[in-house]
Protein backbone atom coordinates (compact mmCIF):
# COMPACT_ATOMS: atom_id res chain seq x y z
CA UNK A 1 0.00 0.00 0.00
CA UNK A 2 1.64 3.45 -0.77
CA UNK A 3 2.07 5.13 2.76
CA UNK A 4 1.68 8.79 1.11
CA UNK A 5 -2.18 8.03 0.77
CA UNK A 6 -4.09 10.33 2.62
CA UNK A 7 -7.15 9.55 5.08
CA UNK A 8 -9.52 10.59 1.81
CA UNK A 9 -7.91 8.70 -0.56
CA UNK A 10 -8.49 5.43 1.10
CA UNK A 11 -11.74 4.61 2.92
CA UNK A 12 -12.78 1.51 4.82
CA UNK A 13 -16.05 0.98 5.63
CA UNK A 14 -17.89 -2.06 7.47
CA UNK A 15 -21.39 -2.45 7.34
CA UNK A 16 -23.13 -4.70 10.12
CA UNK A 17 -26.50 -6.28 9.44
CA UNK A 18 -28.98 -8.91 9.81
CA UNK A 19 -30.47 -11.41 7.79
CA UNK A 20 -33.39 -9.77 5.66
CA UNK A 21 -32.36 -5.94 5.99
CA UNK A 22 -30.80 -5.10 2.60
CA UNK A 23 -27.27 -4.81 3.55
CA UNK A 24 -26.00 -6.53 0.61
CA UNK A 25 -27.84 -3.62 -1.18
CA UNK A 26 -26.74 -1.18 1.15
CA UNK A 27 -23.09 -2.55 0.24
CA UNK A 28 -23.70 -2.08 -3.47
CA UNK A 29 -25.11 1.12 -3.42
CA UNK A 30 -21.69 2.26 -1.62
CA UNK A 31 -19.68 0.66 -3.78
CA UNK A 32 -21.68 2.54 -6.86
CA UNK A 33 -21.34 5.99 -5.47
CA UNK A 34 -17.51 5.16 -4.90
CA UNK A 35 -16.63 3.84 -8.37
CA UNK A 36 -19.02 6.76 -10.08
CA UNK A 37 -16.45 9.87 -8.03
CA UNK A 38 -12.79 7.86 -9.08
CA UNK A 39 -12.40 5.57 -6.37
CA UNK A 40 -11.55 1.67 -7.02
CA UNK A 41 -13.59 -0.58 -4.37
CA UNK A 42 -13.75 -3.61 -3.63
CA UNK A 43 -16.43 -5.28 -1.32
CA UNK A 44 -16.80 -8.32 0.57
CA UNK A 45 -19.75 -10.18 3.07
CA UNK A 46 -18.94 -12.98 5.23
CA UNK A 47 -21.62 -14.18 6.83
CA UNK A 48 -22.19 -15.18 10.85
CA UNK A 49 -24.92 -15.77 13.41
CA UNK A 50 -26.69 -14.77 15.58
CA UNK A 51 -29.15 -15.54 18.50
CA UNK A 52 -31.72 -13.62 16.58
CA UNK A 53 -30.99 -13.90 12.68
CA UNK A 54 -28.28 -14.41 10.53
CA UNK A 55 -25.56 -11.71 10.96
CA UNK A 56 -23.30 -10.45 7.97
CA UNK A 57 -20.61 -8.05 7.68
CA UNK A 58 -20.08 -6.33 4.50
CA UNK A 59 -16.65 -4.72 3.71
CA UNK A 60 -15.96 -2.03 1.76
CA UNK A 61 -12.38 -0.89 0.23
CA UNK A 62 -12.14 2.01 -1.87
CA UNK A 63 -8.79 3.73 -2.83
CA UNK A 64 -8.87 7.06 -5.18
CA UNK A 65 -7.56 5.81 -8.67
CA UNK A 66 -4.60 7.19 -9.89
CA UNK A 67 -4.26 9.56 -12.90
CA UNK A 68 -3.44 7.88 -16.35
CA UNK A 69 0.33 6.85 -16.58
CA UNK A 70 0.77 7.20 -13.02
CA UNK A 71 3.48 4.52 -12.12
CA UNK A 72 1.55 3.42 -9.17
CA UNK A 73 0.56 -0.56 -8.99
CA UNK A 74 -2.55 -1.09 -8.26
CA UNK A 75 -4.27 -1.67 -4.70
CA UNK A 76 -3.73 -4.77 -2.68
CA UNK A 77 -7.21 -4.15 -0.86
CA UNK A 78 -8.47 -5.86 2.57
CA UNK A 79 -10.58 -8.86 2.81
CA UNK A 80 -12.32 -8.19 6.11
CA UNK A 81 -12.29 -5.10 8.44
CA UNK A 82 -9.21 -4.79 10.76
CA UNK A 83 -9.57 -3.30 14.01
CA UNK A 84 -8.45 0.10 13.91
CA UNK A 85 -8.64 0.58 10.40
CA UNK A 86 -12.07 1.41 10.16
CA UNK A 87 -13.11 4.56 8.95
CA UNK A 88 -16.64 4.07 8.77
CA UNK A 89 -19.40 1.53 10.89
CA UNK A 90 -22.96 1.33 9.87
CA UNK A 91 -24.95 -0.66 12.25
CA UNK A 92 -28.94 -2.22 11.63
CA UNK A 93 -29.33 -2.63 15.29
CA UNK A 94 -27.92 -1.59 18.31
CA UNK A 95 -26.21 -4.88 19.57
CA UNK A 96 -25.06 -4.99 15.62
CA UNK A 97 -23.33 -1.25 17.09
CA UNK A 98 -22.04 -3.04 19.94
CA UNK A 99 -20.92 -6.13 18.19
CA UNK A 100 -18.70 -3.30 15.94
CA UNK A 101 -17.45 -2.09 19.31
CA UNK A 102 -16.26 -4.91 21.24
CA UNK A 103 -14.67 -6.20 17.68
CA UNK A 104 -12.57 -3.17 17.67
CA UNK A 105 -14.09 -1.31 14.69
CA UNK A 106 -14.67 1.60 16.25
CA UNK A 107 -12.11 4.56 16.83
CA UNK A 108 -12.18 7.66 18.72
CA UNK A 109 -9.72 8.87 16.48
CA UNK A 110 -11.24 8.29 13.14
CA UNK A 111 -14.68 6.02 13.02
CA UNK A 112 -17.83 7.92 12.15
CA UNK A 113 -20.43 5.40 13.51
CA UNK A 114 -23.81 5.08 12.26
CA UNK A 115 -26.40 3.26 14.13
CA UNK A 116 -29.97 2.31 14.91
CA UNK A 117 -31.04 2.31 17.87
CA UNK A 118 -33.94 0.17 18.28
CA UNK A 119 -33.70 -4.02 19.09
CA UNK A 120 -34.33 -6.88 17.58
CA UNK A 121 -34.42 -9.56 20.94
CA UNK A 122 -32.57 -13.23 21.40
CA UNK A 123 -34.39 -15.30 22.19
CA UNK A 124 -32.49 -15.41 25.93
CA UNK A 125 -33.63 -12.27 26.13
CA UNK A 126 -37.65 -12.80 25.21
CA UNK A 127 -37.86 -16.20 27.44
CA UNK A 128 -35.73 -14.46 30.68
CA UNK A 129 -38.27 -14.53 34.20
CA UNK A 130 -36.47 -11.09 34.81
CA UNK A 131 -35.18 -8.03 32.73
CA UNK A 132 -32.88 -10.35 30.46
CA UNK A 133 -32.77 -7.66 27.69
CA UNK A 134 -28.93 -6.53 26.91
CA UNK A 135 -27.03 -3.42 27.63
CA UNK A 136 -28.97 -1.20 26.02
CA UNK A 137 -28.08 2.09 27.41
CA UNK A 138 -24.51 0.95 27.72
CA UNK A 139 -24.00 0.77 23.86
CA UNK A 140 -25.52 3.99 22.92
CA UNK A 141 -22.99 5.25 26.03
CA UNK A 142 -20.17 3.15 24.89
CA UNK A 143 -21.20 4.70 20.90
CA UNK A 144 -20.96 8.13 21.84
CA UNK A 145 -17.78 7.92 24.28
CA UNK A 146 -15.51 5.59 21.74
CA UNK A 147 -16.14 6.66 18.14
CA UNK A 148 -15.38 9.92 16.90
CA UNK A 149 -18.83 10.51 15.95
CA UNK A 150 -22.12 8.79 16.72
CA UNK A 151 -25.06 8.97 14.71
CA UNK A 152 -27.87 7.10 16.09
CA UNK A 153 -31.86 6.84 15.98
CA UNK A 154 -34.53 4.56 15.40
CA UNK A 155 -34.30 3.28 12.09
CA UNK A 156 -36.45 0.38 12.00
CA UNK A 157 -38.91 3.22 12.58
CA UNK A 158 -37.75 5.31 10.45
CA UNK A 159 -38.15 2.89 7.81
CA UNK A 160 -41.72 2.05 9.02
CA UNK A 161 -43.06 5.73 8.38
CA UNK A 162 -41.56 5.96 5.52
CA UNK A 163 -42.79 3.07 3.97
CA UNK A 164 -39.26 1.98 2.69
CA UNK A 165 -36.71 -0.67 4.04
CA UNK A 166 -33.68 -0.11 6.75
CA UNK A 167 -31.51 -0.13 4.38
CA UNK A 168 -32.24 2.82 2.52
CA UNK A 169 -32.64 5.03 5.84
CA UNK A 170 -28.74 3.92 6.62
CA UNK A 171 -28.04 5.23 3.17
CA UNK A 172 -29.48 8.47 3.67
CA UNK A 173 -27.74 8.65 7.28
CA UNK A 174 -24.41 7.89 5.41
CA UNK A 175 -25.09 10.65 2.71
CA UNK A 176 -26.12 13.06 5.81
CA UNK A 177 -22.63 12.37 8.01
CA UNK A 178 -20.35 13.50 5.01
CA UNK A 179 -18.20 10.82 5.90
CA UNK A 180 -17.97 9.99 2.41
CA UNK A 181 -16.57 13.37 0.22
CA UNK A 182 -19.27 12.99 -2.57
CA UNK A 183 -22.73 15.07 -3.31
CA UNK A 184 -26.05 13.78 -2.04
CA UNK A 185 -27.17 13.71 -5.34
CA UNK A 186 -24.34 10.96 -6.34
CA UNK A 187 -26.48 8.67 -3.51
CA UNK A 188 -29.74 9.13 -4.91
CA UNK A 189 -28.21 8.46 -8.80
CA UNK A 190 -26.54 5.04 -7.11
CA UNK A 191 -30.59 4.26 -6.39
CA UNK A 192 -31.91 5.45 -8.94
CA UNK A 193 -29.55 3.00 -10.97
CA UNK A 194 -30.22 -0.13 -8.73
CA UNK A 195 -33.41 -0.06 -10.41
CA UNK A 196 -34.98 -1.62 -7.21
CA UNK A 197 -38.06 -0.33 -5.42
CA UNK A 198 -36.40 3.24 -6.56
CA UNK A 199 -39.35 6.04 -5.33
CA UNK A 200 -40.13 3.92 -2.11
CA UNK A 201 -35.87 3.72 -1.99
CA UNK A 202 -35.73 7.36 -2.82
CA UNK A 203 -38.16 8.01 0.03
CA UNK A 204 -36.34 5.93 2.61
CA UNK A 205 -33.30 8.09 2.01
CA UNK A 206 -34.57 11.03 1.85
CA UNK A 207 -36.25 10.35 5.80
CA UNK A 208 -32.59 8.97 7.03
CA UNK A 209 -30.79 12.34 5.32
CA UNK A 210 -33.50 14.30 7.42
CA UNK A 211 -33.60 12.09 10.38
CA UNK A 212 -29.48 11.99 10.59
CA UNK A 213 -29.22 16.09 10.17
CA UNK A 214 -31.89 17.07 12.74
CA UNK A 215 -31.72 13.96 15.27
CA UNK A 216 -33.78 11.52 16.58
CA UNK A 217 -37.26 13.19 17.09
CA UNK A 218 -38.67 9.90 19.32
CA UNK A 219 -35.68 10.54 21.67
CA UNK A 220 -36.12 13.99 22.54
CA UNK A 221 -39.97 13.46 22.65
CA UNK A 222 -39.16 10.51 25.10
CA UNK A 223 -37.00 12.57 27.10
CA UNK A 224 -39.82 15.52 27.13
CA UNK A 225 -41.58 14.86 30.53
CA UNK A 226 -45.11 13.84 29.83
CA UNK A 227 -47.60 16.88 30.52
CA UNK A 228 -51.47 15.94 31.40
CA UNK A 229 -54.02 17.00 29.15
CA UNK A 230 -57.43 16.95 31.09
CA UNK A 231 -58.60 18.87 34.64
CA UNK A 232 -58.05 15.49 36.25
CA UNK A 233 -54.56 14.70 34.90
CA UNK A 234 -53.49 18.24 35.66
CA UNK A 235 -54.88 17.99 39.48
CA UNK A 236 -52.93 14.81 39.76
CA UNK A 237 -49.71 16.65 37.95
CA UNK A 238 -49.83 20.02 40.66
CA UNK A 239 -49.91 17.05 43.39
CA UNK A 240 -46.90 15.11 42.63
CA UNK A 241 -45.01 18.31 42.18
CA UNK A 242 -46.02 19.93 45.19
CA UNK A 243 -45.99 17.02 47.44
CA UNK A 244 -43.73 14.06 46.26
CA UNK A 245 -39.60 14.56 46.30
CA UNK A 246 -38.42 15.68 42.40
CA UNK A 247 -36.63 12.52 42.15
CA UNK A 248 -39.81 10.72 42.01
CA UNK A 249 -41.59 13.16 39.70
CA UNK A 250 -40.93 11.23 36.07
CA UNK A 251 -41.76 8.34 37.27
CA UNK A 252 -44.76 9.20 39.47
CA UNK A 253 -46.16 11.27 36.61
CA UNK A 254 -46.30 7.98 34.01
CA UNK A 255 -47.66 6.08 36.93
CA UNK A 256 -50.20 8.06 37.21
CA UNK A 257 -50.94 8.35 33.79
CA UNK A 258 -51.29 4.43 33.17
CA UNK A 259 -53.46 4.05 36.39
CA UNK A 260 -55.91 6.78 34.50
CA UNK A 261 -55.54 4.72 31.55
CA UNK A 262 -56.33 1.71 33.86
CA UNK A 263 -59.12 2.73 35.75
CA UNK A 264 -59.96 6.20 36.20
CA UNK A 265 -58.51 9.49 38.40
CA UNK A 266 -60.10 7.94 41.62
CA UNK A 267 -57.71 5.21 41.53
CA UNK A 268 -54.83 7.59 40.02
CA UNK A 269 -55.24 9.18 43.47
CA UNK A 270 -55.05 6.23 45.30
CA UNK A 271 -51.74 5.73 43.85
CA UNK A 272 -50.24 9.19 44.92
CA UNK A 273 -52.26 8.66 48.49
CA UNK A 274 -49.85 5.00 48.95
CA UNK A 275 -46.73 7.14 47.95
CA UNK A 276 -47.34 9.71 49.68
CA UNK A 277 -47.76 7.57 52.47
CA UNK A 278 -44.37 5.79 51.81
CA UNK A 279 -42.73 9.15 51.55
CA UNK A 280 -43.86 10.75 55.00
CA UNK A 281 -42.17 7.12 56.25
CA UNK A 282 -38.89 7.25 54.20
CA UNK A 283 -38.21 9.71 51.03
CA UNK A 284 -35.64 7.04 49.97
CA UNK A 285 -39.11 4.53 49.64
CA UNK A 286 -41.11 6.99 46.86
CA UNK A 287 -38.40 6.61 43.73
CA UNK A 288 -38.63 3.03 43.66
CA UNK A 289 -42.30 2.60 44.68
CA UNK A 290 -43.60 4.97 42.12
CA UNK A 291 -42.46 2.32 39.44
CA UNK A 292 -43.25 -0.80 41.53
CA UNK A 293 -46.65 0.70 42.97
CA UNK A 294 -48.11 1.47 39.67
CA UNK A 295 -46.95 -1.94 37.84
CA UNK A 296 -48.90 -3.64 40.49
CA UNK A 297 -51.81 -1.58 40.25
CA UNK A 298 -52.33 -1.98 36.96
CA UNK A 299 -52.20 -5.60 36.67
CA UNK A 300 -53.66 -7.96 34.01
CA UNK A 301 -57.03 -8.94 34.15
CA UNK A 302 -59.57 -10.17 31.46
CA UNK A 303 -60.94 -6.73 31.83
CA UNK A 304 -57.31 -5.41 30.84
CA UNK A 305 -56.70 -8.00 28.18
CA UNK A 306 -60.26 -7.16 26.21
CA UNK A 307 -59.45 -3.60 26.41
CA UNK A 308 -55.96 -4.04 24.92
CA UNK A 309 -57.11 -6.71 22.14
CA UNK A 310 -59.08 -4.28 20.53
CA UNK A 311 -57.83 -0.94 20.90
CA UNK A 312 -57.41 0.70 17.46
CA UNK A 313 -53.88 1.69 17.93
CA UNK A 314 -53.11 -2.29 18.77
CA UNK A 315 -54.29 -3.26 15.24
CA UNK A 316 -52.81 -0.31 13.05
CA UNK A 317 -49.69 -1.94 14.99
CA UNK A 318 -50.21 -4.58 12.88
CA UNK A 319 -51.23 -3.26 9.84
CA UNK A 320 -48.54 -1.78 9.94
CA UNK A 321 -46.19 -4.89 10.58
CA UNK A 322 -47.61 -6.70 8.14
CA UNK A 323 -47.69 -4.41 5.47
CA UNK A 324 -51.39 -4.19 4.69
CA UNK A 325 -52.07 -1.82 1.95
CA UNK A 326 -55.18 0.82 1.39
CA UNK A 327 -58.11 -1.44 0.46
CA UNK A 328 -56.70 -4.69 1.85
CA UNK A 329 -58.75 -6.33 4.30
CA UNK A 330 -57.25 -7.42 7.68
CA UNK A 331 -57.97 -10.61 10.24
CA UNK A 332 -56.62 -11.15 13.44
CA UNK A 333 -56.57 -14.33 15.48
CA UNK A 334 -55.90 -14.73 19.07
CA UNK A 335 -55.18 -17.15 20.95
CA UNK A 336 -56.94 -17.17 24.51
CA UNK A 337 -57.56 -19.17 27.81
CA UNK A 338 -58.90 -17.91 30.50
CA UNK A 339 -59.44 -20.40 33.05
CA UNK A 340 -62.26 -20.73 35.45
CA UNK A 341 -60.49 -18.96 37.89
CA UNK A 342 -59.95 -15.76 36.06
CA UNK A 343 -64.13 -15.71 34.66
CA UNK A 344 -64.80 -15.99 38.66
CA UNK A 345 -62.45 -13.20 38.96
CA UNK A 346 -64.22 -10.83 37.02
CA UNK A 347 -67.74 -11.34 38.16
CA UNK A 348 -68.41 -9.42 41.61
CA UNK A 349 -66.64 -10.66 44.57
CA UNK A 350 -69.53 -12.17 46.48
CA UNK A 351 -70.93 -14.26 43.25
CA UNK A 352 -66.94 -14.96 42.23
CA UNK A 353 -65.97 -16.59 45.82
CA UNK A 354 -69.58 -18.53 45.94
CA UNK A 355 -68.72 -20.25 42.39
CA UNK A 356 -64.80 -20.86 43.39
CA UNK A 357 -65.76 -22.24 46.72
CA UNK A 358 -68.20 -24.34 45.97
CA UNK A 359 -66.73 -28.08 44.46
CA UNK A 360 -69.77 -28.68 42.44
CA UNK A 361 -70.03 -25.51 40.91
CA UNK A 362 -66.61 -25.64 39.80
CA UNK A 363 -66.32 -29.27 38.83
CA UNK A 364 -69.62 -28.13 36.48
CA UNK A 365 -67.82 -25.04 35.32
CA UNK A 366 -64.26 -25.94 34.84
CA UNK A 367 -64.46 -28.36 31.60
CA UNK A 368 -65.88 -25.19 29.77
CA UNK A 369 -62.54 -23.28 30.00
CA UNK A 370 -60.24 -26.28 30.20
CA UNK A 371 -59.23 -25.49 26.75
CA UNK A 372 -57.90 -22.84 24.86
CA UNK A 373 -59.89 -20.44 22.10
CA UNK A 374 -58.78 -19.22 19.02
CA UNK A 375 -60.38 -15.76 18.53
CA UNK A 376 -60.46 -13.60 15.81
CA UNK A 377 -61.07 -10.28 17.30
CA UNK A 378 -61.22 -8.67 14.03
CA UNK A 379 -64.42 -10.98 13.00
CA UNK A 380 -68.28 -8.66 14.81
CA UNK A 381 -68.90 -11.49 16.89
CA UNK A 382 -65.33 -11.44 18.96
CA UNK A 383 -65.30 -7.58 19.19
CA UNK A 384 -67.92 -7.13 20.61
CA UNK A 385 -67.63 -10.00 23.05
CA UNK A 386 -64.01 -8.36 24.17
CA UNK A 387 -65.56 -4.77 23.99
CA UNK A 388 -68.20 -5.77 26.01
CA UNK A 389 -65.73 -7.30 28.60
CA UNK A 390 -64.29 -3.89 28.16
CA UNK A 391 -67.11 -2.24 29.43
CA UNK A 392 -67.23 -3.33 32.64
CA UNK A 393 -64.28 -0.93 33.61
CA UNK A 394 -66.58 1.26 35.65
CA UNK A 395 -67.42 -1.89 38.38
CA UNK A 396 -64.14 -3.23 38.37
CA UNK A 397 -63.82 -2.11 42.01
CA UNK A 398 -66.72 -4.71 42.47
CA UNK A 399 -64.61 -7.43 40.96
CA UNK A 400 -63.33 -10.41 43.01
CA UNK A 401 -59.88 -9.94 41.47
CA UNK A 402 -59.88 -6.30 42.56
CA UNK A 403 -60.57 -7.06 46.29
CA UNK A 404 -57.62 -9.84 46.33
CA UNK A 405 -55.03 -7.48 44.74
CA UNK A 406 -55.82 -4.74 47.12
CA UNK A 407 -55.42 -6.93 50.24
CA UNK A 408 -52.01 -7.86 48.57
CA UNK A 409 -50.82 -4.20 47.41
CA UNK A 410 -51.68 -2.89 51.34
CA UNK A 411 -49.73 -6.33 52.73
CA UNK A 412 -46.82 -5.60 50.73
CA UNK A 413 -46.77 -1.72 51.52
CA UNK A 414 -47.47 -2.55 55.16
CA UNK A 415 -44.63 -4.50 55.30
CA UNK A 416 -42.39 -2.04 53.49
CA UNK A 417 -43.36 0.81 56.02
CA UNK A 418 -42.47 -1.23 58.90
CA UNK A 419 -38.87 -2.50 57.53
CA UNK A 420 -38.21 1.54 56.22
CA UNK A 421 -38.17 2.72 59.67
CA UNK A 422 -35.39 0.30 61.11
CA UNK A 423 -33.55 -0.31 57.62
CA UNK A 424 -34.74 1.64 54.72
CA UNK A 425 -32.18 -0.27 52.55
CA UNK A 426 -33.74 -3.68 53.13
CA UNK A 427 -37.38 -1.79 52.72
CA UNK A 428 -35.97 -1.10 48.72
CA UNK A 429 -35.26 -4.54 48.05
CA UNK A 430 -38.95 -5.48 49.32
CA UNK A 431 -40.39 -2.92 46.76
CA UNK A 432 -38.04 -4.37 43.41
CA UNK A 433 -39.59 -7.66 44.48
CA UNK A 434 -42.30 -6.57 42.58
CA UNK A 435 -40.33 -6.98 39.82
CA UNK A 436 -41.41 -10.86 40.38
CA UNK A 437 -44.56 -10.64 39.49
CA UNK A 438 -45.88 -10.32 35.95
CA UNK A 439 -48.80 -11.83 33.10
CA UNK A 440 -52.01 -13.40 33.59
CA UNK A 441 -53.32 -16.93 34.35
CA UNK A 442 -50.62 -19.48 34.67
CA UNK A 443 -47.69 -17.33 34.83
CA UNK A 444 -48.65 -15.26 36.78
CA UNK A 445 -49.86 -17.83 39.40
CA UNK A 446 -46.02 -18.91 39.44
CA UNK A 447 -44.60 -15.77 39.37
CA UNK A 448 -46.87 -14.79 42.66
CA UNK A 449 -45.66 -17.79 44.28
CA UNK A 450 -42.19 -16.44 43.81
CA UNK A 451 -42.83 -13.35 45.29
CA UNK A 452 -44.81 -14.47 47.98
CA UNK A 453 -41.91 -17.17 49.13
CA UNK A 454 -39.61 -14.20 48.91
CA UNK A 455 -41.56 -11.50 51.22
CA UNK A 456 -42.21 -14.82 53.63
CA UNK A 457 -38.51 -15.59 53.96
CA UNK A 458 -37.95 -12.21 54.10
CA UNK A 459 -40.32 -11.16 56.88
CA UNK A 460 -39.56 -14.47 58.97
CA UNK A 461 -35.70 -15.12 58.43
CA UNK A 462 -34.28 -11.50 57.19
CA UNK A 463 -35.41 -8.71 57.86
CA UNK A 464 -33.79 -6.99 61.20
CA UNK A 465 -30.16 -8.83 59.75
CA UNK A 466 -27.62 -6.63 59.05
CA UNK A 467 -27.32 -7.90 56.00
CA UNK A 468 -31.06 -7.78 55.33
CA UNK A 469 -30.61 -5.89 52.18
CA UNK A 470 -28.34 -7.67 50.22
CA UNK A 471 -29.60 -11.08 51.01
CA UNK A 472 -33.23 -10.34 49.80
CA UNK A 473 -31.93 -9.15 46.61
CA UNK A 474 -29.86 -12.40 46.19
CA UNK A 475 -33.36 -14.21 47.08
CA UNK A 476 -34.74 -12.23 44.29
CA UNK A 477 -32.40 -13.39 41.58
CA UNK A 478 -32.38 -16.82 42.56
CA UNK A 479 -36.17 -16.48 41.96
CA UNK A 480 -35.89 -15.42 38.54
CA UNK A 481 -32.94 -18.25 38.07
CA UNK A 482 -35.44 -21.20 36.92
CA UNK A 483 -39.44 -21.48 36.50
CA UNK A 484 -39.50 -24.25 39.00
CA UNK A 485 -38.13 -22.38 42.27
CA UNK A 486 -35.73 -24.63 42.75
CA UNK A 487 -32.38 -21.78 42.63
CA UNK A 488 -35.03 -19.94 45.13
CA UNK A 489 -35.79 -22.98 47.39
CA UNK A 490 -31.87 -23.69 47.91
CA UNK A 491 -30.99 -20.30 48.33
CA UNK A 492 -33.40 -20.03 51.14
CA UNK A 493 -32.07 -23.80 53.10
CA UNK A 494 -28.67 -21.67 52.64
CA UNK A 495 -29.81 -18.63 54.80
CA UNK A 496 -27.43 -18.05 57.64
CA UNK A 497 -28.54 -17.83 60.87
CA UNK A 498 -30.12 -14.49 62.15
CA UNK A 499 -28.05 -11.67 62.92
CA UNK A 500 -29.83 -8.31 64.21
CA UNK A 501 -28.91 -5.14 63.27
CA UNK A 502 -26.86 -2.90 66.51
Amino acid sequence: MDAALGRSDRITIAVLALGGEGGGVLADWIQDVGRANGYRVQGTSVPGVAQRTGSTVYYIEMVRAGEGGANRPDPVLAMMPVPGDVDIVIASELMETGRAILRGFVSKDRTTLIGSTHRVYAIAEKSSLGDGTGANERILDAASRRAARFIGFDMAAAARESGSVISSIMFGALAASRALPFDRDTFEAAIREGGKAVEANLGGFSAGFERAVSGDPAAQEAAAPRQPTTEAGRALHQRITANLPQSAHALAIEGAARLMDWQDARYAALYLDRLESLHGVHADLVEPAARHLALWMAYDDTIRVADLKIRSVRLDGVAKEVGTKPGQLLSVTEYMHPRLQEVCETLPAGLGEAILASPTLSRWLAPLFRRGRHVTTTSLRWYLMLRGLAALRPIRRRSLRYRIEQERIERWLGLVADTARADPAAAVELLACQSLIKGYSDTFERSLHSFETVIEAAREKLIGRADAASQIAALRQAALADEEGTALGCAIKGLEPHRTVA
